[in-house]
């Protein structure tokens, strides 16, 4: 009789158990936090940031920089045919502690007519300095 009784309430202590046990985190129920940021202009690019980029610019880079007040994520999308391109934020914030980063590359306009020299598309962002992980994308 105690063997029947282990036998048929045994699984379900166990199964409850485990259920209660464990806690299940919904990833898209938390809400992503946009992060103020400023594009940084060319002429205002720190001289260190600077030879960063001029040494990767062949191919595609993600690159995170901090120098303690600020943090800089740079995007560079290699080399293009020819000029004209921009690049566009899609996305900046901050999500389950780390920072989500989301470009495009966007092609030279029909109406323009870009320059026929190569060009090394890329982007320098700064934003406060934050103690996170930064995941790219784009």
């Amino acid at each position: 009789m105690k063997r029947t009784i282990l036998t048929l309430f045994l699984p379900g202590f166990l199964m409850c158990f485990l259920l209660f046990g464990c806690k299940v985190t919904n990833m898209g129920s938390e809400e992503k936090k946009p992060l103020e940021y400023t594009v940084v202009k060319q002429e205002d690019i720190p001289p260190a940031i600077g030879s960063l980029i001029e040494s990767k610019k062949q191919e595609e880079f993600q690159i995170t920089y901090q120098d303690g007040e600020y943090l800089y994520l740079l995007r560079g999308y290699g080399r293009q045919k020819t000029g004209g391109y921009s690049i566009q934020v899609e996305e900046l914030s901050m999500y389950a502690e780390s920072i989500f980063f989301r470009t495009s590359l966007v092609g030279p306009s029909k109406e323009d007519e870009p320059s026929l020299e190569p060009s090394y598309p890329y982007i320098v962002v700064k934003l406060g300095y934050r103690e996170a992980p930064v995941q790219f994308d784009g």
